[in-house]
């Protein structure tokens, strides 16, 4: 199947993420989870109230985020926008009794923070649990979930995630174009091309 078909056609596909959703788990369970997974990227473990998704990232999961990331970085670099990537670095709140390891995520600037500014979640082939709910509490101010060949942006307005059109840190930033690319064969070809369209 070729990039452009398992884009189009993802639900289909037999290569699947592979996701498991435990109930009734104490913040302790969680975090010994994390322990024994050590500073792997994969499998992903969220956690929300009590119930933990144990996530394994397929192939076509690993690249959408990749591509994604990259064509980000290329863009920042291209305006001269500082740019820290931290791919899926463990943020968790005991109080709040929550915990998320995004695909990608991003600090702006050269601010020393304890969030970043910007988390990227993969949604391929299956839901797991509610990952807004989770970055709501976190404090991360805006979060990009790809789903079926769109970007869809979400920024903390208060203490909730608002669903809006563009980036609210990159209003000039085209994210229906830059989702075009995702079926490049190459993350160089996507970037090449990216850059070609976007200067014009």
């Amino acid at each position: 199947m070729s990039r452009a078909a398992a884009l189009r056609d993802h639900d289909d596909t037999t290569d699947a993420d592979h996701i498991v959703v435990l109930h009734d788990v104490s913040w302790e369970d969680y975090e010994r989870l994390l322990e024994m997974r050590g500073e792997h990227s994969a499998p992903r473990i969220s956690y929300l109230e009590g119930e933990v998704e144990i996530m394994s990232p397929s192939k076509d999961h690993e690249a959408i985020k990749s591509y994604i990331g990259r064509l980000l970085e290329a863009w920042c670099t291209d305006q001269g926008i500082e740019w820290s990537p931290f791919g899926s670095w463990t943020l968790k709140q005991r109080k709040d009794q929550r915990g998320v390891e995004p695909d990608e995520c991003f600090i702006f600037g050269t601010e020393k923070r304890n969030r970043p500014h910007l988390a990227i979640e993969i949604e391929w082939t299956q839901r797991g649990i509610d990952k807004l709910a989770i970055y709501e509490r976190l404090g991360v101010e805006e979060v990009w979930f790809w789903r079926k060949g769109v970007i869809e942006v979400y920024i903390l307005d208060g203490r909730e995630l608002t669903r809006i059109e563009r980036s609210h840190r990159f209003p000039e930033l085209d994210l229906e174009l830059l989702a075009s690319m995702l079926d490049r064969d190459t993350v160089s070809q996507a970037i090449r091309d990216f850059r070609k369209a976007t200067r014009g």
